[in-house]
């Protein structure tokens, strides 16, 4: 690869990387009571919690819901990634680049 076009392709990953800080991904559990929201580049933004669903008896189930939505989260924050720089990579499997 020639200094220009890895220059390129260096600006183009970049760019993608931006967009995908402005992208978001939302996961919800317990039917919509944890929604957690992340960025594109793997950072949870929000977690919401409906007031219903916080029993000070049963925060073990809570914390489950938790758990399950901010995974759900950050396995399709990681897709995302993936498949913006997957298209950029053509495929290469590059470390660090999802």
């Amino acid at each position: 690869m020639s200094m220009k076009m890895f220059r390129q392709f260096q600006k183009q990953m970049e760019k993608v990387q931006e967009e995908l800080k402005q992208m978001t991904v939302e996961a919800t559990a317990g039917g919509g009571a944890v929604k957690v929201v992340a960025t594109g580049d793997q950072r949870v933004v929000s977690i919401d919690i409906d007031p219903s669903v916080i029993d000070p008896e049963d925060a073990e189930f809570l914390s489950e819901m938790i758990l399950v939505a901010v995974n759900d989260a950050m396995e399709q924050s990681q897709e995302l990634a993936k498949s913006k720089l997957g298209g950029l990579t053509g495929g290469l499997n590059i470390p660090g680049l999802g």
